[in-house]
């Protein structure tokens, strides 16, 4: 076990937390001030075409479950008396299924999945992203799940039928996993993730008519919203051995704001995962972004909803993946930290990942990935560098709108797999230039999540009072010479700029 994994009594109440991310399902097991059990399951990708990314249901479902018991059987081993359960997911990511058995129409188109970029671009053309935008927060984009839903409904066979006779249930990953856990008896999904989805209205908290009608989405089909904090119904006992009450639920971004302890205005932290995801805090105001950044709900409890603004990496672990999977030029993402510092500092070369297009600040669902600066010197320790660097030069670019916009931050607290990587970090907080805080536990959006499901339970007074796992571990501070960090982003917004398919119409990030 880790070292953020202690001993618990036996008669502390424990989380199940379930963080169904993109390339894996995992499940912790959260005492007050430990863990106290973990699974993990991968998660294949499925790329039918350039551009489109799926996973199968089914499959989402089977390591859920899986992961869990593993994380369970380890936890009550130690004595551990779980309470309830919290849910985070990959977010934007939509599907089908029968409300009759739960059974789904197809595959989920995934968050990453590009094959509605012309129904944007028509949409955009009538003119109605400025609308789109003051009702959600939200641009535009194939990453949102909306014009996803609308793409299913005319393409999954049986899908408007099934909607025109009310057998039809859609929802991003959290609504689906409820749906199953419970038996089919609550289809819901929480404020947070249904503000990810271009159909609901940051002002209203509720569905937006308009929305649903510009995009074609019957209202039937669409789960109920309820606060991030608060009763999702009970999962039956088949699954994990007895029923377990689900009181909290967000998506991945949001869980690992509140598993940063990012509650007051002004936090940030950027989670770097398949994609990489930086939100800053903004209370209970409603923040209008600019330069491109996005408008979100960070979470709402008892009614009331407090805001975040966001930029969205699309690529960031993926490329390191892309080397191990694609090239095989690694057997596993840990190896990149040593072959970073290995590498020849004297060979730059600039890895732009957009594989499935490049996302805040520019938007561009066409722009596709590129290598340059190669050489015959170049290695495969170089590269591996260059991937690690390209998630750093990206939130640079977001930290550089962002301080436009007046919410650059002190520090940048992070979390994720790739936080882990010390070179990695270090690299951070050189091309930023402020401190990068990296905290004891890594797994912040399931400690998110546990955090929910923990008020959710009555077991937390409030959002505030579970600090104990949230403690950082470790600072990063800035040691590269101001000269070289301009001259290195300067490189890489050139590098950029050759991968864009048009002149992105937001402000350019500056270095």
């Amino acid at each position: 076990m880790s070292s953020d994994t202690l001993s618990a009594p036996r008669s502390d109440p424990a989380i199940l937390a379930l963080d169904q991310g993109t390339s894996s399902s995992r499940a912790i097991v959260f005492g007050s001030a430990a863990i106290l059990g973990r699974g993990q399951i991968e998660l294949p990708q499925i790329y039918p075409a350039d551009g489109m990314v799926e996973h199968d249901p089914e499959t989402i479902w089977e390591s859920v479950v899986v992961s869990a018991r593993v994380a369970l059987a380890e936890a009550r081993h130690a004595g551990a008396r779980i309470a309830a359960i919290g849910l985070a997911n990959q977010r934007e990511t939509v599907m089908f299924w029968d409300r009759r058995d739960g059974k789904p129409l197809g595959n989920a188109l995934v968050w990453q999945d590009r094959r509605t970029a012309e129904h944007c671009r028509l949409l955009r053309t009538e003119g109605l992203e400025p609308l789109i935008q003051a009702k959600t927060g939200l641009l535009l984009d194939p990453y949102f799940s909306a014009t996803k839903l609308a793409w299913m409904l005319e393409h999954f066979p049986g899908a408007r039928a099934a909607a025109l006779a009310g057998r039809l249930a859609c929802g991003t990953v959290e609504s689906f996993l409820i749906f199953r856990m419970t038996g089919g008896r609550v289809h819901a999904t929480d404020a947070a993730n249904a503000s990810r989805t271009s159909l609901y209205n940051l002002e209203t908290g509720e569905w937006d008519e308009d929305l649903l009608r510009i995009f074609g989405v019957p209202r039937s089909i669409l789960p109920e919203i309820r606060d991030n904090a608060g009763d999702f119904g009970i999962s039956d006992p088949e699954w994990f051995g007895e029923p377990l009450p689900i009181t909290g639920a967000a998506g991945d971004q949001q869980a690992a704001l509140i598993g940063q302890a990012c509650f007051a205005p002004g936090t940030m932290k950027c989670t770097y995962g398949t994609g990489a995801f930086a939100m800053v805090n903004c209370g209970t105001g409603r923040p209008f972004a600019r330069n491109r950044l996005l408008a979100t709900l960070a979470y709402r409890l008892n009614g009331h909803p407090t805001f975040a603004v966001e930029g969205s990496i699309f690529s960031a672990g993926s490329a390191v993946q892309w080397l191990r999977d694609g090239l095989g030029i690694i057997a596993a993402s840990a190896e990149t930290e040593f072959m970073a510092k290995d590498s020849d500092p004297a060979e730059r070369v600039f890895f732009v990942p957009a594989f499935t297009g490049l996302g805040a600040p520019w938007w561009d669902a066409e722009a596709r990935g590129a290598i340059f600066g190669l050489t015959r010197a170049t290695n495969r320790l170089v590269l591996a560098r260059a991937a690690l660097e390209a998630a750093c030069f990206q939130t640079a670019d977001l930290m550089s709108a962002m301080i436009e916009t007046g919410s650059g931050p002190p520090a940048l607290r992070v979390d994720g797999a790739m936080a882990g990587n010390d070179w990695a970090m270090q690299f951070l907080a050189d091309i930023l230039g402020i401190p990068v805080d990296r905290p004891r536990v890594l797994e912040t959006t399931a400690l998110g999540a546990a955090i929910l499901a923990r008020l959710g339970a009555g077991l937390s007074p409030e959002i505030h009072a579970d600090h104990a796992l949230c403690r950082p571990d470790r600072r990063f501070v800035p040691q590269m010479p101001e000269e070289i960090r301009a001259k290195l982003l300067a490189g890489w917004r050139d590098a950029v700029s050759r991968t864009l398919s048009h002149r992105p119409t937001g402000a350019r990030p500056s270095a």
